[in-house]
């Protein structure tokens, strides 16, 4: 078994982070929100601190460790395809960052959570709550916005009970992915195929100060938002 260091520390706690407020989001709009007393403003300051953990994602895929870039876990369609056919047949390709289909699935949930969070801003439910940012638009788009919000909140749905199964079957096949995102490091049976790319970079550690400007910025907006 080969063990390496794949996940730094800001990207597990993304990670974490976005768990947590996904479902709280989902909470306090698919049940009647208790103990909350108003689940709607809930809703609503979970989505800005989600806004804040997406901004972060966004800028530490362009400036994090190797892993955590989008580089590095972005491949071709021939590749794509060839990993599934591979899949399909019994062998799991052995990745030590975010494997082919796993890449694409991260960027299509990054995609789908950041429409999510922002659409949210221009929302109203007409009788106690106006988003930060409803006055905007006007009262037709709001309304399309909210049709948008609903649908894709659904899709959300979707997309994560894809992301379960799926680390169910690598769990099967004997890769712990969840193990994997609480220490950093994942165990292999083998040469990952994605070693090449990586080398010695992926190794190295994420720059604290790096982080924490990245942290900073993110923050930023969430600031500003809870006090909307």
């Amino acid at each position: 078994m080969t063990r390496l260091k794949v996940w730094d520390v800001p990207t597990r706690l993304f990670h974490w982070g976005l768990v947590g407020c996904v479902a709280l989001a989902f909470y306090t709009m698919k049940t009647d929100g208790a103990p909350f007393i108003f689940p709607i403003d809930i809703h609503a300051r979970g989505g800005y601190v989600l806004i804040g953990l997406l901004l972060f994602r966004w800028l530490w895929g362009l400036v994090g460790s190797h892993h955590a870039r989008f580089g590095s876990f972005l491949y071709s369609p021939a590749t794509l395809w060839g990993y599934a056919r591979r899949l399909m047949s019994g062998r799991l390709p052995l990745f030590a960052g975010h494997n082919p289909l796993g890449g694409l699935m991260v960027m299509v949930m990054l995609l789908s959570l950041t429409f999510q969070a922002v659409s949210g801003l221009f929302l109203t439910d007409d009788i106690f709550f106006n988003a930060p940012l409803h006055g905007l638009v006007d009262r037709s788009t709001a309304r399309t916005l909210a049709g948008l919000h609903h649908l894709n909140a659904n899709l959300l749905m979707g997309l994560i009970a894809a992301h379960l199964l799926a680390l169910v079957v690598h769990r099967l096949k004997g890769e712990r992915l969840v193990g994997a995102m609480i220490t950093g490091r994942k165990s292999l049976a083998g040469e990952p195929e994605d070693a090449p790319s990586a080398g010695a970079q992926a190794q190295r550690p994420a720059r604290p100060w790096l982080a924490l400007v990245v942290i900073a910025i993110a923050a930023l907006p969430v600031i500003w938002l809870w006090n909307a």
